[in-house]
């Protein structure tokens, strides 16, 4: 499985309760501009629209920037692909206050792009403050280990 974006910032900012795998509608171009890594999750979500769920805010950017169609926007949205039992089970998950759907990451499995999706809440200053102390201590462990 490879990996081509994965978003960090969710996991500083949510606390990721569940995850799902969802397959995404993507052109051509699109697809080549991912495989080359020109993908970023930084500040996107998941909604749903007329009982679709729909990527929002994902910037993916050109490939080719002359090959492209002219009114090609990087940050529209595009459909998210997943089976109508998880999309009930998401709706009721939605309505909770504070929960949200974040893409996590973008990955390759089985010569298709797909997505991690996560169910996320959204974390206090003082988890974050937390999240921060934790990743200095390992970072002094690993340097005192060598």
């Amino acid at each position: 499985m490879t990996v081509f974006a994965t978003n960090k910032k969710a996991f500083f900012d949510y606390l990721v309760l569940d995850a799902f795998e969802a397959g995404i509608v993507l052109k051509g171009y699109e697809v080549a501009a991912i495989k080359r890594g020109k993908v970023s999750l930084i500040g996107s979500y998941a909604i749903f629209h007329n009982n679709e769920l729909m990527l929002t805010n994902a910037n993916i950017s050109t490939y080719q920037p002359k090959n492209q169609p002219a009114d090609y926007l990087a940050t529209q949205s595009r459909k998210l692909l997943i089976s109508k039992h998880e999309i009930l089970k998401l709706k009721r998950e939605i309505k909770e206050k504070g929960i949200t759907l974040i893409p996590l990451k973008v990955y390759v499995d089985k010569k298709k792009i797909k997505m991690e999706i996560g169910l996320c809440k959204g974390k206090k200053s003082y988890d974050k403050r937390e999240t921060i102390k934790k990743r200095e201590v390992e970072r002094k462990i690993k340097k005192i280990m060598g």
